[in-house]
């Protein structure tokens, strides 16, 4: 519907989000209300979504400005911050190139924050909020 409209012409991942959780009888339905009433509540399981996601991410960011108390100002956990609540995950050689550290530095940043690894790797490893 929106991209026949023009609006976009891309794949909305949110609302696919809240399509995901309607049953597909009443996303395919042969009544048009009833199709149009699935994608109105497609549309609010996909903002309940987004909003459990930035409630999430608002508590990993407090939670990380309690490591940040007490710390030098020249400290790059902040910016290290901003790079992981910017990203679904970050790899070692991203925080490398963002915060201009060695490997073993970029290491300890992460070790700071207490991130959790994803990959399950000994190399090529990433992090990330969950």
């Amino acid at each position: 519907m929106l991209r026949e409209e023009g609006v976009t012409a891309n794949h909305l991942a949110c609302l696919h989000l809240g399509a995901q959780k309607i049953p597909r009888e009443r996303r395919r339905s042969r009544a048009r209300t009833e199709r149009v009433a699935a994608f109105i509540d497609a549309i609010r399981e996909a903002a309940v979504a987004g909003l459990k996601e930035h409630d999430r991410l608002l508590l990993a960011r407090e939670r990380m400005e309690r490591v940040l108390r007490g710390r030098r100002s020249s400290s790059k956990l902040p910016v290290l911050m901003d790079l992981v609540l910017s990203r679904p995950m970050v790899s070692t050689s991203m925080v490398q190139a963002a915060l201009k550290v060695s490997r073993q530095g970029a290491l300890d940043l992460i070790g700071a924050f207490s991130l959790r690894e994803l990959t399950g790797r000994g190399s090529f490893r990433a992090w990330g909020i969950v």
